[in-house]
């Protein structure tokens, strides 16, 4: 029997503490970043036989774009480094770039692979991008040297047109017809190479295809390339992006957004909650929350609930009982079958937290060693397949948490890139972040746009603005989505901690926007209106917090002020996000081209998942 307290373990959620904010200040380079749905358009191709560089415009908002190069290893032999080369046009350039190193003499670009990324295994692909001006597209790419499509170049003889964007037809779970304008050429068109998410597929004489074999549920993106008579390729058509039917709780419920949610160890929701409230069709991943970090190293977190408590018949995923000699029980277990019967669901072991994070200063002092212990507990052979990622959760790096850090802006980046370094590219790799967008607060303080080349994403905690930690009021919501008049701290909010991030050379699709799903409350209030005093936090969960599934009923939403909702009701006053206020700000997330949206945690929602619903439809 484990008597020991749960309380001390529960994460509190503040991602923004007004006393004690740091001063320093790192360097900025402001950048626009996109605002505009997913884009694609494609000149690719095939370098020499044994590798192949993708060009990819992801987004443009009209004065810029966003870039994105694929490299992959079509040959039989590992490729140890790698440089693409294009040129620009006088007016176009790149601004900002991640995961490669890019530089320029004039209008001629190279990029050149970081540390990490170089090797590629046959039939393994690295991906890099930039932010870019103007509205040219890349010519004369190069990839190690050699034309990026493989083709020759013939004296005298011009190469082909792009042809026309492929239009898709009769659409089914496996299949999809592709038809295209022809391409023109001075010497004739030979054939055309079709290419499914830049790899070719099939090479035909004709302007019709049919891809067949595909998975259900599933996006790919279609371009294709002429060849002439000599061979030779010339640019790709745009890109059209293609989803099968079918797929159930395979298909991606975001549209290609991130769906993401914490899950806790010490919580009374179970991993089979996620199955009968539906939300596990719906989300995309789950941050497991949470190990420690203690003595420089990554640590388990609660050994009983994380791998050994036994789940009975009834409150097992799949309804099997777990017996006492199996390798694997707890939640691990659970997650593991979760996965079987949802494998688009990814899923990261978070580590750190407000009361963990602690440890990070003396694990930073060694970032090797640090991220060396990290993959050997999420990489243990007892549950390797169960991990797709590591999430790391330190509040705050260079600044005040429960405790404070000392250990200089470089800290974050210094450990993401022994992070990335260690756990590869084909894991993926976040960081839960502060929220805070004042001039010389948390933001300013750690360089988290150098650590951004290394990330997959950044949870932006975009909540616990404001509470009951000031005692007296006044009353604010915690989760602002944009500033108001009256509010009581400027950069608190998370339209300024986004524009800080950009403005700092984080890419938006690498920000996901933070919603609790629980409220901040206040008691001994007369004003309904924010801004108004308090006696003390309001009774919950915990003094001043309360979930949105007991919130809703027992004091239910009388007003919205910067894009969240509050509640009057008695003597109390608090402030929590509905269906109504996620779908707002999941419209916003949109709008500004972020990657989605995150959530602290799955206890708060309804018992058929109303808030994870609301971040699903909000999405798409």
């Amino acid at each position: 029997m484990r008597t020991e307290p749960r309380w001390h373990r529960t994460r509190s959620t503040r991602s923004i503490t007004p006393n004690k904010r740091s001063k320093v200040l790192a360097g900025a380079t402001a950048l626009l970043l996109p605002l505009a749905a997913m884009v694609g358009l494609a000149s690719p191709a095939e370098a020499a036989a044994s590798a192949t560089a993708t060009y990819t415009k992801a987004s443009d908002w009209g004065s810029g774009f966003e870039g994105r190069w694929t490299v992959k290893n079509t040959g039989t032999t590992t490729l140890t480094s790698w440089t693409v080369e294009w040129d620009f046009p006088a007016n176009t350039k790149v601004t900002s770039a991640w995961d490669a190193t890019v530089t320029n003499s004039a209008n001629h670009w190279t990029a050149k692979n970081l540390g990490w990324n170089g090797t590629l295994a046959p039939g393994a692909s690295a991906s890099f991008g930039f932010n870019g001006s103007g509205t040219g597209a890349p010519t004369g790419c190069k990839l190690n040297g050699n034309p990026c499509d493989g083709g020759p170049t013939v004296p005298g003889d011009n190469a082909p047109s792009a042809p026309g964007k492929p239009t898709a037809s009769d659409i089914t779970n496996t299949s999809v017809k592709l038809s295209w304008a022809a391409a023109t050429d001075d010497k004739g068109i030979k054939n055309y190479d079709v290419k499914r998410d830049g790899a070719t597929v099939a090479t035909v004489t004709g302007t019709t295809y049919t891809n067949t074999g595909l998975t259900a549920g599933t996006d790919y993106s279609y371009t294709v390339v002429a060849r002439d008579t000599a061979d030779q390729t010339g640019p790709a058509s745009p890109a059209t992006t293609v989803r099968t039917t079918g797929g159930g709780g395979g298909e991606n419920p975001g549209g290609g957004k991130i769906n993401l949610g914490y899950f806790t160890n010490w919580g009374s929701y179970t991993v089979k909650n996620l199955v009968t409230s539906g939300s596990a069709e719906k989300i995309t991943h789950i941050n497991y929350a949470f190990g420690n970090v203690q003595n420089g190293k990554c640590t388990i977190g609660d050994a009983y609930e994380d791998y050994e408590k036994s789940y009975t018949a009834a409150n097992s995923v799949d309804g099997k009982a777990d017996v006492w000699d199996q390798p694997l029980r707890g939640h691990f277990n659970q997650l593991r079958k979760l996965k079987a019967q949802y494998p688009h669901i990814k899923i990261l072991w978070s580590f750190g937290g407000w009361t963990w994070s602690g440890g990070f200063g003396q694990a930073v002092q060694n970032p090797t060693a640090f991220a060396q212990s990290c993959y050997d507990l999420v990489e243990d052979p007892r549950w390797a397949d169960v991990f797709d990622g590591i999430d790391l959760d330190w509040e705050y790096p260079n600044a005040c948490g429960l405790t404070c850090d000392s250990s200089g802006p470089a800290s974050i980046k210094n450990m993401m890139q022994a992070m990335r370094a260690k756990f590869g590219p084909n894991n993926l790799l976040t960081a839960a972040i502060t929220a805070d967008g004042s001039n010389g607060g948390k933001l300013d303080a750690a360089d988290y746009g150098g650590a951004a080349q290394y990330i997959d994403w950044y949870d932006v905690m975009t909540y616990d603005y404001f509470g009951s930690w000031s005692a007296q009021g006044p009353t604010a919501p915690h989760s602002p989505l944009t500033s108001y008049p009256g509010i009581p701290a400027q950069g608190f909010n998370s339209a300024d901690a986004i524009a800080k991030l950009k403005a700092k050379g984080v890419p938006a699709s690498k920000l996901l926007l933070g919603i609790g799903f629980y409220g901040r409350g206040w008691t001994g209030v007369t004003q309904s209106a924010p801004g108004g005093t308090a006696t003390g936090p309001a009774a919950g969960v915990e003094p001043g917090n309360q979930y949105y599934k007991v919130l809703k009923t027992t004091c239910p939403a009388t007003g919205t002020v910067g894009g969240t909702a509050y509640a009057h009701c008695g003597n109390d006053w608090w402030s929590y996000d509905t269906p109504a206020t996620v779908g707002t700000k999941m419209a916003w997330a949109k709008s500004q081209g972020l990657g989605g949206a995150f959530f602290w945690e799955f206890n708060g929602d309804t018992a058929n998942g109303e808030l994870v619903s609301a971040i699903s439809n909000g999405l798409k």
